[in-house]
């Protein structure tokens, strides 16, 4: 039971941080609109979406590395790793830093869709009843709290470009 225990709370880590990141992409999409309606804020919705992942993956490092602390050896991370695999790929979203990656939104949108589809393979295993309900609602749980998490991440900046953009016309107008 330890090792389920430890090892069903890391992939509810991973599904903290990215599993909602998918419904925001699509409803930043949708605000976003047509390219040709594409005016300020709205033009730079896109683009904001692969920084505020960026900013999630990070976030996801810290707590890794708070987990581990003050212990960082080698034996001690193999020790806590329980889905290699997924546990990489989520502290993959770090390089969305990337100017290259940071272009492409739509790749951090298929990186997500891995913690995504765990979440609709849970629903799935429960409506063909091989799945417990704890579980979804674990689930349903930390998707809401990955969309808080994508959707605060991705208001702060926007509201940091706003407040900059503002700040720049100010000083430009001073000048």
């Amino acid at each position: 039971m330890g090792t389920d225990f430890f090892s069903y709370a890391e992939l509810l880590e991973m599904l903290a941080f990215f599993s909602g990141y998918p419904l925001i992409y699509f409803i930043v999409l949708i605000l976003a609109g047509k390219k040709e309606t594409k005016k300020g804020v709205q033009s730079k919705l896109i683009p904001f979406l692969t920084i505020a992942y960026a900013i999630s993956g990070t976030m996801y490092l810290g707590l890794q590395l708070k987990n581990l602390y003050p212990n960082y050896s080698l034996y001690n991370i193999g020790q806590n790793i329980y889905h290699p695999v997924l546990k990489a790929l989520a502290l993959l979203s770090v390089v969305f830093w990337l100017p290259v990656l940071r272009k492409r939104p739509l790749i951090s949108l298929f990186h997500s869709f891995i913690f995504f589809f765990i979440v609709v393979n849970d629903l799935w295993q429960n409506m063909m009843g091989n799945a417990d309900n704890d579980i979804v609602k674990n689930d349903m749980k930390l998707f809401t709290i990955s969309l808080l998490i994508n959707t605060s991440t991705l208001v702060i900046i926007i509201l940091i470009y706003v407040l900059f953009k503002s700040f720049v016309k100010k000083h430009e107008k001073q000048a």
